[in-house]
């Protein structure tokens, strides 16, 4: 075992959390460069450590050979096959892995567990007596885990664009090789409360197609690339990548955007892994919940200020107003505005 010691770091979902680990994980090892990671999340996200020498991934499978309690006893054991442990750190902290975690306790290794704050941020999004303020920042509370086990550093200004990013004369797709602006769009997000509707997404890339700019559709498989493929197919300049790429690709063509606009979701962690500046529009939520993107000015943001905002941390809950006005008084003229306002800020260099 190296000199740094041998961390395990447990994060099983979702993808955005999980994309929002690697600038922690990144600071950790140019801070602590003798240490190694065993880091165990869902196979979706083991190419977001590819780059990482220092990192051994470990498929968490909840469905396959992990499913049950039996399934995590078989997890323990697989991690105690790999070596020894400094400590466990469970960025998490949901039953799985408290069960993993109590299991490594019993047998001598420390466990710490990422504080999320859970009573600040009831506060934040109850409808009565609301106490509006910015949290502690996802970021902030992952690190804080291993200040806890006594490997502390600061979170510092980092680029992550040369660990996914190198430069290509081949594009991942042939439309990303055409001339002006290069816009991409990801209108979708985990829960209905998150995501802009449709037709004021259509209005912006309407008014971004007669400009003249390249726009690009980021989406998954099935359901969401069937509705972004039919509606690139309005638009001259409008082309959906939507279920087309690879990770790897994914992440190659959002680092050739000028500018990125996304919900609050995990594409606006993914394109901050390759530096790409980020547009977010935000509804139901609201970033001082402690969910923005890595390294993203406050401004870049599009929201309005009602006093029902947040409703909700993650935008599972339905509006109780019932007229959904935080994302319906966000106008495409606005949305259009701030993206003329960050590729006036952002056409020189990238943070």
């Amino acid at each position: 075992m190296k000199k740094g010691g041998k961390i395990l770091v447990v994060r099983f979902s979702a993808f955005g959390d999980v994309a929002m680990t690697v600038p922690v994980i990144a600071g950790f090892l140019k801070a602590y460069p003798e240490a190694e990671v065993v880091f165990v999340s869902r196979p979706f996200a083991a190419k977001l450590y590819e780059p990482f020498s220092q990192v051994h991934f470990v498929s968490f499978n909840p469905k396959g050979e992990h499913k049950g309690l039996a399934g995590i006893f078989r997890l323990f054991r697989e991690l105690r096959s790999i070596g020894s442990y400094s400590f466990v750190a469970d960025l998490h902290n949901v039953l799985r892995s408290r069960i993993l975690g109590l299991l490594f306790s019993l047998s001598g290794i420390p466990v710490y567990r990422i504080d999320k704050g859970r009573t600040e941020k009831d506060e934040l999004v109850r409808q009565t007596n609301k106490r509006l303020r910015p949290l502690k920042s996802t970021f902030q509370r992952y690190c804080d885990v291993f200040g806890a086990a006594g490997k502390a550093f600061d979170l510092q200004p980092l680029s992550l664009r040369g660990y996914f990013f190198i430069e290509s004369s081949q594009p991942p797709h042939a439309s990303l090789g055409l001339a002006g602006p290069h816009i991409g769009i990801a209108p979708f997000a985990g829960h209905k409360w998150k995501a802009w509707p449709l037709e004021k997404v259509e209005q912006l890339i309407d008014l971004l197609d007669e400009r003249g700019f390249q726009v690009y559709l980021f989406g998954g498989r099935g359901t969401e690339a069937e509705v972004l493929e039919d509606l690139a197919g309005r638009f001259v300049n409008v082309h959906s990548l939507a279920g087309r790429l690879s990770i790897d690709d994914e992440l190659k063509a959002m680092a050739m955007l000028d500018v990125m606009i996304s919900m609050d979701s995990a594409n606006m962690h993914l394109a901050r892994l390759v530096n790409t500046p980020v547009l977010s529009i935000w509804g139901a939520t609201h970033p001082y919940a402690g969910f923005y993107g890595w390294q993203l000015p406050e401004d870049w943001a599009v929201q309005v200020d009602l006093t029902c905002r947040p409703c909700s941390v993650f935008g599972n809950k339905e509006c109780y107003r019932g007229d959904f006005a935080c994302m319906e008084h966000i106008s495409p003229a606005m949305v259009a505005d701030k993206l003329d306002f960050l590729l006036t800020r952002t056409r020189s260099n990238r943070l």
